[in-house]
């Protein structure tokens, strides 16, 4: 009989939970722990293990479990949502590890492939990019209410520090995509607006791309629009979910389609004189850049310049 694992994972501690048969089990979050973890389930028969996104204290976990074992990470609102379902409001460890072992038999979502070191490393340089340019934003944000004059040297010393460390990440990560080991890279390097922080950024957070069909890719970015329609009522189309961090880099890169190739500024133009704003012809965009750019990638063609 197939066992179907759901794993709470807490900073320190992980809460396992096996259905049928409601085993349980509570281990470090260490070394020790997911070694500890390991051989108990080589005692089970597992056909699935399930836990939920946590922040990155999931990610050793995730090292060890993914090669041996059909991996499924699913972000805390599913979770919840899943575990209001089944008509459960209270929320403890040991809870939580249930639904999410009853949620792993029910659920047929992609595994997780774990990173290479190198795909490890990349990610990690272009979320550190995002979290200084975050802070460097915030910063030219409070210059512009600053009056004191000290406070607004402050701030400007703080702004050309920042500038130079985006800089320097900007160099590593130049540095750290050749060795992600493919020809992927070079690929999207060679599309008019999709410069070297959106490659890094699509290597590292959509290792996918180019392995999906169309519909699939978009919606794993967040770019399908989902219908919201009951009876008679058709109701406005929405974006939900997906990658954010993928979605904001093809924002700039569909910008710049839009303003340099013919046919995305045709497809802009003409949603835009059917009435459409401006945000969701972009998303349109958007969505077409991102399919474009996983069939070039699948099928080891260039990227082609359409007329309007």
């Amino acid at each position: 009989m197939s066992a179907f694992v759901g794993i709470d994972v807490a900073k320190a501690s992980l809460s396992v939970a096996v259905v049928p048969g409601n085993q349980r089990l509570e281990v470090g979050n260490d070394r020790k722990g997911h070694d500890q973890l390991v051989r108990w389930l080589a005692r089970q028969p597992v056909s699935r293990i399930l836990l939920e996104s946590t922040g990155g204290y999931e990610n050793a976990l995730v090292q060890v479990l993914a090669p041996r074992w059909p991996l499924v990470r699913v972000a805390p609102h599913r979770a919840r949502a899943f575990a209001t379902a089944m008509g459960k409001s209270a929320k403890t460890d040991p809870i939580d590890a249930l639904m999410l072992a009853r949620m792993a038999a029910v659920t047929d979502g992609p595994t997780v492939t774990p990173p290479s070191p190198a795909e490890t490393r990349l990610q990690a340089l272009v979320r550190r990019r995002g979290q200084v340019v975050a802070h460097r934003d915030d910063e030219r944000r409070r210059l512009h209410q600053a009056t004191e004059t000290f406070v607004r040297q402050s701030l400007q010393r703080q702004i050309k520090h920042l500038q130079g460390e985006i800089a320097r990440l900007d160099r590593e990560i130049e540095a750290c995509v050749p060795t992600c080991g493919d020809e992927r890279a070079a690929k999207l390097r060679a599309v008019p607006g999709v410069g070297a922080v959106t490659v890094a950024t699509l290597l590292a957070f959509l290792p996918e791309l180019g392995q999906l069909e169309n519909r699939q890719i978009s919606a794993l970015v967040g770019l399908a629009p989902y219908n919201c329609d009951s009876g008679n009522h058709k109701g406005v189309r929405r974006i939900r979910g997906g990658r954010g961090a993928v979605r904001r880099v093809l924002y700039m890169a569909a910008w710049s389609a839009v303003r340099h190739q013919p046919d995305f500024k045709a497809r802009y133009e003409a949603l835009r004189a059917k009435g459409k704003c401006a945000k969701v012809a972009l998303v349109a965009c958007m969505r077409v850049l991102a399919i474009r750019l996983n069939a070039m990638i699948r099928d080891g063609t260039d990227w082609r310049i359409k007329p309007a």
